[in-house]
């Protein structure tokens, strides 16, 4: 198999864009492949982009214009009720950014079309063919398209997962459901301070925006997963009404929700988490992002390590012989590092819920962590400083850290 000259990219959300403009500018020409008939919109709430996801979109050129839409949250606090625990931070990183995921796809789409990556929409992949000399993707509206390799970026239900592997896992319903608001209601708290607060029945967060209004997220305890579609089929006005339910004692959270309309509930659906998979490619396919590595929002980043792992991939294709060594050589460079931030992330799930003792005894032992305990450098440094070294061969064992 001779190097990659062409690829079919799976996926127009976050990764598939990136990747699509890493491999451009790893000399090999890309084109993305999206099920949606036009750019999402209303899919999704908010999410974070990490300082070492801002170091990789500045790879790919679209840091500035992802800032331009995003606020920054410099610092984190931990909270019960009126209790807060900030914690400490890195001080020579930028600050991370929260971005709606409706903003991020269309900036990451139109920068991507600006430097001359196609864009199509209305693909939904059905099945591929691989022969000697690429790999021919059939989409559900009857046409085809072939490359030399197709890399799938298509999300936790991703299809590629599927080829490469019949028997991949899929993904793990996190047992809860996500809602968000903007609530034109301040809370006493700093602009910019994430607050992640444990209520009463369940987990929390919230931050007062730059212009004074708050934003709002919850992770709803739910039995049974439900799809986008099935869970905005329930009125908002039942929704608002179990969200008050659960959340009505909480401080802010009771407040924020005694002052939010149904119409500006957002509904963001099941959240989802990926388990190991066994296999990141075979032949001249290969997954990249959430269709491999989706850890738990928790670890606050998700579309980070998916951008990251988008560029590594296109490294690796630059400098490595032949797509069979290019694969093997992303995964061995991503795969250690996503599995432990999943990993960390999966511990902190489990400590959402804390019982009446717990929450009492809680803000006393985080106190003490960050006083004594808790050293920046140890706990966000290996992750937030995290950098593809673009400028240095792939093959060479320091191109990514």
């Amino acid at each position: 198999m001779e190097k990659a000259e062409n690829a079919l990219v799976i996926g127009g959300g976050v990764t598939g864009p990136v990747t699509a403009m890493a491999l451009r500018r790893a000399g090999v020409d890309a084109t993305v492949y999206e099920a949606y008939p036009r750019r999402s919109e209303g899919i999704g709430g908010t999410l974070s982009i990490a300082p070492n996801g801002l170091a990789a979109l500045e790879l790919v050129g679209a840091r500035a214009a992802v800032e331009a839409v995003s606020e920054p949250i410099p610092w984190t606090a931990m909270s019960f009720g009126r209790r807060k625990v900030r914690f400490p931070q890195l001080e020579d990183v930028p600050a991370q950014r929260q971005i709606l995921r409706d903003d991020l796809h269309r900036v990451l789409h139109d920068t991507a079309v600006a430097e001359g990556i196609r864009i199509e929409h209305g693909k939904r992949l059905e099945s591929v063919e691989e022969h000697a000399d690429g790999v021919t993707a059939r989409f559900a509206d009857g046409t085809t398209a072939t490359g030399d390799i197709l890399v799938g970026a298509d999300g936790v239900h991703s299809t590629v997962r599927g080829l490469i592997d019949p028997a991949a896992p899929g993904p793990e319903y996190t047992g809860v459901l996500g809602f968000e608001a903007l609530v034109d209601r301040p809370v006493p708290a700093e602009a910019g301070v994430m607050h992640f607060t444990f209520g009463r029945r369940a987990f929390y967060l919230y931050w007062k925006t730059l212009d004074g209004r708050t934003r709002w997220a919850a992770n709803l305890p739910h039995a049974e997963p439900l799809r986008l579609t099935e869970a905005r089929a329930v009125p908002a006005e039942e929704w608002l009404k179990v969200l008050r339910e659960t959340y009505g004692d909480d401080d802010p959270a009771g407040d924020l929700l005694r002052h939010i309309d149904a119409d500006r509930l957002h509904i963001t659906g099941a959240t989802h988490i990926m388990p190991r998979v066994p296999r990141w490619h075979r032949g001249r396919l290969v997954l990249v992002g959430d269709s491999v590595h989706a850890p738990s929002n928790s670890s606050g980043q998700g579309a980070s390590l998916a951008m990251e792992s988008g560029i590594e991939l296109a490294h690796c294709l630059r400098d490595l012989p032949n797509p069979d060594a290019a694969f093997a050589a992303y995964e061995r460079s991503r795969r250690p590092r996503v599995e432990k931030i999943a990993a960390d992330a999966r511990r902190i799930n489990q400590a959402k819920a804390p019982g009446p003792l717990t929450r009492m005894v809680m803000p006393v032992v985080m106190r003490l962590l960050v006083r004594f305990a808790m050293n920046p450098e140890r706990s966000l440094g290996p992750t937030h400083r995290y950098r593809i070294r673009w400028e240095e061969s792939a093959a060479a064992p320091t191109a990514a850290r």
